[in-house]
């Protein structure tokens, strides 16, 4: 079933168009914050020096016409500066010629002194520059300060507020559609991955997280296809395993039926047919506990165990199997206990699977040797069990895929005496369940080892995966 379409403001493109444009409102909103005020004393610096220079030029125009400093307000100059929105007192005789100046501006300026900065005038903040004159006259000019230029300022934060907002439409489109598309191409991959085309594979290309995505995806791909190859080969090899000791027991059982075994051959033919379902019971035993080493719940009952002693009791019984056969059999083990801690029946069950495959490929006359030892000096290190035998032994090649199910009887089924294919990959799966390290490699008897390291204390049991 098909994901149902997301609504438009929910998809990829809507969020980072709104991600950008809150990006960028956010940033013309902090520069505003930062560049506001700094413009504004700009612009208040700038009045100041302008009204201080206006005031320096009426200052300058009653010293060259002294005795007319009255006449001032009727003046086209007064005039010009109330049209900028500059206000002129005239101080004459220790007064001011109109209120709202405050008395110790006044009489500073009377006494011969220059004003210069921010006052309060008439009770609202203001530019001031008074200059002085002789005889205890002077001139002040005020002009409004703030309001004016902060609603200036505001008036022209609108243009770049609008204009981020636009580049931020503008670059959350863009990204959508940069992302958007490798995104898409991913999930059509995955859709085709489910519907089981394991063909499929992405171009890697960048930004690095795009060709990251791409590369696990074709690896996926890649690694789908083999499991599953090798899940087919594996249900091939198991099936024929199956059908040899199946097509047996029916032949036999026909035979019995129609009449054509004589009475006196019916108990060997029992025997047979008893081994062959015994054959049959082992396979499908090995099957069993392969699908359930994948449960949680799988039964394990670890507890303290000397190998050594272990190793003694597995050694009296394949003594015997290897003499039948002809197959020199031989344990190495220490005089003193060598302590793990390990679920006994299942180590044993381990051992035991390991020993019937050397015993299946070993021919008569060559060794197999069952050793035990201490990983090292220090009991705390843990145990090893050794099996290696004189056989034909495994490549480099085998060693790699020595423990899947199956691969090595794909591998020489028709060339040499292989077994279902199942007991390694169960020895493996048992052995990390319970806590330990299984290896392949070379036997210097000729042919292949397989070395268990067993954990000396209690362990988390992990899974076979």
């Amino acid at each position: 079933m098909p994901p149902t379409p997301d609504p438009p403001g929910r998809t990829l493109t809507a969020r980072a168009v709104l991600v950008t444009c809150a990006v960028a409102l956010v940033s013309v909103l902090v520069t505003a914050l930062v560049a506001v005020p700094v413009a504004v004393r700009a612009a208040e610096r700038r009045d100041q020096q302008a009204l201080a220079a206006q005031a320096q030029l009426a200052a300058d125009l009653l010293r060259a016409r002294p005795g007319r400093v009255r006449d001032l307000a009727g003046e086209r100059l007064v005039r010009q500066f109330v049209a900028q929105g500059i206000t002129v007192y005239v101080i004459s005789g220790g007064a001011a010629d109109r209120p709202g100046l405050p008395p110790q501006l006044v009489n500073r300026v009377a006494g011969g002194g220059d004003v210069s900065g921010r006052r309060l005038i008439a009770g609202q903040r203001a530019l001031v520059e008074g200059r002085a004159l002789p005889g205890g006259d002077g001139v002040v000019l005020t002009r409004s300060a703030g309001a004016g230029v902060w609603r200036q300022v505001l008036r022209g934060l609108w243009l770049p507020l609008l204009a981020g907002l636009a580049a931020g439409a503008l670059a959350g489109g863009l990204l959508a559609r940069r992302l958007a598309g490798p995104i898409r191409r991913a999930a059509n991959a995955a859709t085709r991955l489910r519907a089981g085309d394991r063909s499929v594979r992405l171009p890697v290309e960048p930004p690095a997280e795009v060709a990251d995505l791409a590369y696990a995806l074709n690896e996926l791909a890649t690694a789908l296809a083999t499991s599953e190859g090798r899940q087919r080969e594996f249900l091939l090899s198991v099936s024929h395993e199956l059908r040899t000791p199946l097509t047996a027991i029916r032949g036999y059982a026909e035979a019995l039926a129609d009449g054509v075994i004589a009475p006196e051959s019916a108990a060997e033919t029992g025997a047979t047919m008893l081994a062959e379902a015994a054959h049959l019971d082992r396979l499908v035993a090995d099957l069993l506990a392969l699908a359930r080493l994948e449960a949680v719940d799988f039964p394990l009952e670890p507890a303290p165990v000397d190998l050594a002693r272990l190793a003694a009791d597995a050694g009296r019984t394949w003594a015997d199997r290897c003499a039948a056969v002809g197959v020199r059999f031989s344990l190495e083990t220490a005089a003193q206990p060598v302590p793990a801690y390990t679920d006994p029946g299942r180590i044993r069950q381990v051992v035991d699977g390991l020993l019937e495959n050397a015993l299946r490929v070993v021919p008569p006359g060559a060794p197999v040797v069952l050793a035990v030892r201490p990983s090292g000096p220090d009991p705390a290190a843990g145990a090893v069990i050794e099996i290696r035998d004189g056989g034909p032994g495994l490549t480099d090649e085998d060693l790699a895929v020595a423990f899947e199910r199956g691969a090595l009887h794909q591998r020489y089924r028709g060339l040499r005496k292989v077994g279902s294919g199942l007991g390694l990959a169960l020895a493996a799966g048992l052995v990390r369940r319970l806590g330990g390290q299984i290896a392949a490699s070379h036997a210097p008897e000729g042919g292949a080892a397989f070395t268990v390291h067993l954990p000396p204390v209690p362990y988390l049991p992990r899974t076979s995966s």
